[in-house]
C-alpha cells in the first residue's frame, strides 16, 4: 500500500504545496519508504511510497518522457507484464514498477484504461496538455480512496487514500465508489466495472457449479498475488478462507523452490532458494504473471511465513497452528491481552476512520498483528477477505428465504466490502506499512463464483456454509492429489474474526462500553449525529472516539455492518442462533 493525495484546479497550487505535502505526510504510515510530488498547471500529486515491486526504480509520481502525463498510484497491477506486451504504440518505460503501464494505457484507451487493469488500485492521473484529471478505483474497492471538495475553493477537487488528509482541506467528502472512474473534463463519475451479475441483481444465475473452475481460478488468483520483490507471508486465522489461501501459496512456493533448485543444480549453483529470483526472473527484470499465467517473483525468504493472533488459547490460534503444521509454513503465533486491545482502540479508530462495531472488533487484533509482522521485516501479506460475501458464509445466511434473496444479499455484501472488510484489511495493515492482498476478490474468480446458481450456495441441513468452496478443494476422490487442508479445517464452521481471536474479546468490549457510556447518554445522543443513532453502548462509545478524530461530516463515509434476516442487532457470529457457541440470549 502507498498513500496518495492530489488536488486539481487549485487557484494557487504553488502556495498550496506546503499544505499538500502536510496532507501527504498524514498518510506516511502507508508509504514510509519514500515521498514524492509533482506539479503541473494547477494540479499537484503527492505520493508516499511503500516499495514492493520495482523497488529500486519505481518512485512516484510517475511521469512520461514528455512530462505531459503524471501519475500517482496506490496498489498493484498484477497483469502489467501482459499489458506492456500488448501496447499498440511503443512506450519508453523508465521503471520496473507495475503501475507505470497505466500511463501508456491512458494514452491508448483514454477513460477506458481502468477496464484493462487486473489488480487493486486507486490512482490519479493528470494530463497536462488537456489540463485534465482522471481518477479511478479498483472494481471492489480493495484500496481505500476518497474524493472531496471545499466551499472555500469551489473549483477544486481533491483525492486521497484516507480521510485524515482530506478533512483539514475539504468540507464535503465521499468514499470514491469502487469500479468507477472520474473525469475532470465532465466532472462526472462513471462506472467502468459492469459485469452482468453486478448490474442485474434480479437476474438469478442458473449455471451449475463447476468445482474445477472454482479451484483453478482461485489458484491462479493466489499465484498472481505472489508478485513481489520483498519478504511476504500469509495471514492465517485457521478458518477456511485464510487456510485455503495459505495452502495454495505454500504449494506455489514449494513448486517455485523446486524449479529454482533444479535450475541452480543445472548451473552448479550452491545457494539453494534463499533470495533467489524464481521462474526465470533475474534481478532487474519484471515480476508478475505473463500471458501463460506463469509467475516471476523474487522470493527473499526461503520458507513461506504465516501469522496468527488471538487471546491465549483462542479458537483461531489453535486452528491456525494445526493448519501451519499440516502445510509446513514457518508459523508465528502472537497473542494479545484484552488490555492491549483496549489500549489500542482509539488508534484503531483513527486509522480505520470508522465507528462500525464489527469493523472495530475485528480490526483491533489485525492492527496489533500487522505491527508484529512489520517488525519481522515482512511488507506484504495475503489475506482471506471476500469469501463470506461471495459464498454467503456469514451464519445469518442460514435464514435466507430463497435463492433469489440469497443471491441479492451476496451482491449487496460484495458491493459494500469497500466500507467493511476491505476497509478493515487495508487500513489495519497499512497503519504499519504492510500491504494486504485479497485473492478472493480477483475479477476472474468473481466472474466464476458470482455466476453459480445460488441454490448451490444455500445452507441446508446437509450443506454447511460455503459448501461449494470447501467441496472444490476436497481431494478425497483424487488419490494422486495431496490434500489442500486437513478435513477438520476444510469443514470447520465459520468464525467471524472478532469471535475467533477469543470470545473474551467481544465480552470485554461490551463490559468496558458499560463503564464509559451511561443510560442517560444513550437517551441523549449528540444532535450532530442526526438519524445515525448508535443502538448499543459499545456503538456509542466508538462513535465518541471517532468524533475525537474527525469532524461530523466525515460520518457520511461510514457504513454500519448488520446481519439481514435476523432479529439480532449484534453483528457477532456468536449472536446468530446457529453458532455452536451462541450467546444464551440469541433467538
Amino acid at each position: 500500500m502507498c498513500g496518495i493525495f492530489a488536488c486539481h484546479c487549485h487557484p494557487d497550487v504553488r502556495k498550496f504545496k506546503p499544505t499538500a505535502l502536510k496532507m501527504g505526510k498524514a498518510v506516511r504510515h502507508r508509504g514510509p519508504d519514500w515521498s514524492g510530488n509533482w506539479i503541473a498547471n494547477n494540479t499537484i500529486l503527492v505520493h508516499e511510497r511503500l516499495s514492493i515491486v520495482g523497488v529500486d526504480s519505481g518512485a512516484q509520481p510517475l511521469v512520461n518522457d514528455e512530462e505531459t502525463v503524471s501519475l500517482a498510484v496506490n496498489g498493484e497491477i498484477y497483469n502489467h507484464r501482459i499489458l506492456r506486451k500488448g501496447l499498440k504504440t511503443p512506450y519508453n518505460f523508465k521503471t520496473h514498477s507495475d503501475c507505470e503501464v497505466i500511463i501508456p494505457l491512458y494514452l491508448e484507451h483514454d477513460i477506458d484504461a481502468p477496464r484493462h487493469l487486473d489488480g487493486m488500485f486507486s490512482w490519479v492521473l493528470h494530463d497536462k496538455t488537456q489540463d485534465r484529471v482522471i481518477a479511478a478505483r479498483d472494481p471492489i474497492g480493495i484500496t481505500t480512496f476518497y474524493m472531496g471538495r471545499s466551499s472555500t475553493t469551489p473549483g477544486a477537487v481533491f483525492f486521497a487514500s484516507e480521510l485524515k488528509c482530506l478533512h483539514p482541506v475539504c468540507d464535503n467528502i465521499i468514499s470514491f465508489p469502487p469500479g468507477h472512474v472520474y473525469d475532470s473534463k465532465t466532472d462526472k463519475l462513471t462506472r467502468y466495472y459492469d459485469p452482468k451479475w453486478l448490474m442485474e441483481p434480479t437476474n438469478v444465475p442458473n449455471t451449475p457449479v463447476d468445482y474445477m473452475a472454482l479451484r483453478t481460478t482461485f489458484e491462479n488468483s493466489v499465484r498472481k498475488r505472489l508478485m513481489a520483490e520483498v519478504p511476504y507471508g500469509v495471514l492465517l486465522s485457521g478458518g477456511l478462507d485464510s487456510s485455503l489461501v495459505a495452502s495454495i501459496a505454500q504449494r506455489e512456493t514449494l513448486r517455485m523452490n523446486a524449479l529454482a533448485e533444479e535450475r541452480a543444480s543445472r548451473t552448479n549453483g550452491t545457494n539453494g532458494t534463499n533470495g533467489i529470483e524464481l521462474d526465470g526472473h533475474a534481478k532487474g527484470h519484471l515480476v508478475g504473471i505473463d500471458d501463460s499465467n506463469e509467475l516471476a517473483t523474487v522470493q527473499i525468504l526461503p520458507q513461506l511465513h504465516s501469522f496468527s493472533i488471538g487471546l491465549p488459547n483462542s479458537p483461531d490460534g489453535v486452528a491456525a497452528r494445526k493448519v501451519a503444521d499440516f502445510l509446513g509454513t514457518k508459523h508465528h503465533t502472537f497473542t494479545f491481552t484484552i488490555e492491549d486491545g483496549l489500549n489500542a482502540l482509539s488508534d484503531v479508530i483513527y486509522h480505520l476512520e470508522s465507528y462500525d462495531v464489527t469493523t472495530i472488533r475485528a480490526s483491533t487484533p489485525m492492527f496489533l498483528l500487522s505491527r508484529k509482522i512489520k517488525a519481522l521485516g515482512v511488507k506484504m501479506v495475503l489475506s482471506g477477505e471476500g469469501s463470506d460475501e461471495i459464498f454467503g458464509g456469514y451464519l445469518y445466511f442460514h435464514a435466507a428465504p430463497d435463492k433469489a434473496a440469497f443471491h441479492q444479499e451476496t451482491i449487496r455484501r460484495v458491493e459494500n466490502l469497500h466500507l467493511a472488510d476491505c476497509l478493515r484489511a487495508n487500513k489495519s495493515t497499512s497503519a504499519w506499512g504492510v500491504e494486504a492482498r485479497v485473492p478472493f476478490l480477483d475479477k476472474a474468480f468473481l466472474n466464476v463464483a458470482m455466476n453459480v446458481d445460488p441454490a448451490e450456495k444455500m445452507i441446508t441441513k446437509d450443506r454447511i456454509e460455503k459448501y461449494i468452496l470447501r467441496k472444490a478443494f476436497d481431494t478425497k476422490d483424487e488419490p494422486d492429489n495431496k490434500p489442500y487442508l486437513p478435513d477438520e479445517i476444510l469443514w470447520r464452521q465459520k468464525e467471524q474474526f472478532s469471535d475467533g481471536v477469543g470470545y473474551g474479546w467481544i465480552d470485554a468490549l461490551k463490559d468496558n462500553a458499560e463503564l464509559h457510556v451511561t443510560d442517560e447518554m444513550m437517551k441523549n445522543p449528540k444532535p450532530e449525529w442526526g438519524e445515525d443513532i448508535p443502538d448499543s453502548k459499545e456503538a456509542y462509545w466508538y462513535r465518541c472516539m471517532f468524533d475525537e478524530h474527525f469532524p461530523s461530516y466525515c460520518a457520511s463515509t461510514v457504513m454500519r455492518w448488520t446481519p439481514t434476516w435476523s432479529k439480532q442487532t449484534d453483528p457477532s457470529g456468536r449472536a446468530i442462533a446457529i453458532h455452536e457457541k451462541k450467546y444464551e440470549s440469541a433467538e
